[in-house]
């Protein structure tokens, strides 16, 4: 329980401002790796931060003939809905265009400090 904590609790804190639902869709296995990886690692962080935020996850058997592309909806509260393109990016590449999108100031601080300061913006 402790490490989890530990996990949820990271720096930064992934607070986001003015969104009113994620909608995450991404293949169940056998592709979209980074989309996978941030819902496994990052989703849980996001919910933690922000626990009043309406979170959907569409995980869809796809096969390999298939071809769709995985998609992160961010609704804002004014109802404008930015798609955010998940094929073949990291999972912290995912996390910090979400954050640079809907991180608000306390997301800015922390990058303008790392950068200050030399260190990454998301470990990893």
């Amino acid at each position: 329980l402790q490490k989890l904590l530990t996990h949820l609790k990271a720096p930064p804190k992934l607070v986001l401002t003015g969104v009113k639902t994620l909608r995450l869709s991404l293949a169940s296995k056998n592709d979209h790796f980074g989309a996978r990886h941030f819902l496994k690692e990052d989703l849980p962080r996001i919910r933690f931060a922000n626990p009043n935020l309406d979170i959907q996850v569409k995980q869809v058997p796809k096969t390999e003939k298939e071809q769709w592309r995985p998609e992160l909806e961010v609704e804002l509260v004014n109802g404008k809905i930015e798609a955010l393109d998940l094929q073949d990016k990291w999972s912290t590449t995912i996390l910090k265009e979400l954050m640079d999108l809907a991180g608000g100031d306390p997301w800015k601080q922390h990058v303008a400090e790392a950068t200050r300061t030399g260190v990454p913006v998301l470990p990893g």
